[in-house]
């Protein structure tokens, strides 16, 4: 029997997508960073339907642009895991709004989005480079014991760094544990115990700081990501990042006052090399911007039933 996929693939039942890349290492290099799904023309979806096709894509996040509520903002994004709608993420607003972009739907230069965590600002070159996100403003708790996420982790006492964990975030919460490099490495996740331990934090931050930092250049991070509810790693991780700039500020890595600037490399353990630039400003004693910046590419496109 002859397939003709164009002409099952066609009509009212389908809808547009693309594949990206976001946060990769450099401009027009696929397959690295964190991919991500972008469907178009989902206005009248139900949830439901929203949600099925991030099972079916499988993707850590897959993201639907649609018509804004507020004249405030140029397009609201609905962003979902596999399993569940996040109110916001940096690698789904980062790649949509790139690709809007490419598609000549919002304008270079400032560009709002809507979310579930509100609106979120965004930058875009009129060469359509890299996307700067403005995030929502971190937050950063005191110490916590970091037994059981050791515990979790599959790690030892020994494999910690010299600042203690904390709970924070951009948006979504995480928790931040500082481990040797090598821990890198060697962690062996237990996602159901890491649901167990915080169910309302979204991942499991590690990083490693590099030793040594030049003057003048971003404090130098190696870090991880799990998460129970994508099932696993994320390559990169935009809304971890944003937040991370809180646990800086709360462990005195920061400047007290100003601009710093730290760059991420995530996803490298994946063989999904990701880079993500980051800077935190603080004005009086509180953080006042933090901001994340990335590289997104083209991958595939194609169509999709609708659920």
């Amino acid at each position: 029997m002859e397939v003709t996929l164009a002409a099952d693939l066609a009509g009212p039942e389908v809808l547009d997508y693309l594949l990206v890349d976001v946060f990769t290492p450099e401009a027009g290099r696929p397959f690295t960073g964190n991919p991500l799904a972008v469907v178009l023309g989902a206005d009248d979806l139900t949830t439901a339907q929203c949600q099925a096709l991030a099972v079916e894509f499988n993707l850590s996040e897959t993201v639907f642009p649609m018509a804004p509520t507020t004249a405030q903002a140029h397009y609201r994004a609905r962003i979902f895991t596999p399993s569940s709608e996040l109110p916001f993420a940096g690698h789904p607003s980062v790649g949509v709004a790139w690709t809007l972009r490419q598609l000549g739907r919002v304008p270079a230069g400032e560009v709002v989005q809507e979310c579930g965590a509100g609106l979120i600002h965004l930058q875009i070159p009129e060469s359509g480079g890299p996307v700067t996100l403005t995030g929502p403003l971190p937050t950063s708790s005191e110490p916590i014991d970091p037994a059981p996420l050791l515990d979790a982790l599959g790690l030892a006492e020994s494999d910690l760094g010299e600042h203690p964990p904390r709970r924070g975030g951009s948006g979504i919460p995480f928790i931040y544990l500082n481990v040797q490099a090598v821990a890198l490495e060697k962690v062996q996740p237990d996602l159901a115990a890491m649901a167990a331990l915080s169910p309302v934090v979204t991942g499991f931050h590690l990083f490693a700081l590099e030793d040594e930092t030049e003057p003048g250049q971003p404090i130098a991070v190696r870090a991880r990501m799990f998460a129970p509810d994508i099932g696993g790693e994320d390559p990169a991780t935009g809304s971890a990042s944003l937040g991370f700039a809180g646990w800086l500020v709360s462990s005195g890595l920061a400047a007290a006052e100003g601009a710093t600037a730290y760059t991420i490399r995530q996803g490298f353990e994946m063989g999904r090399p990701s880079v993500l630039a980051c800077d935190v400003v603080v004005s009086e004693g509180k953080i006042s911007r933090v901001r994340v910046t990335g590289h997104t590419a083209l991958v595939a496109s194609g169509r999709v039933r609708i659920p």
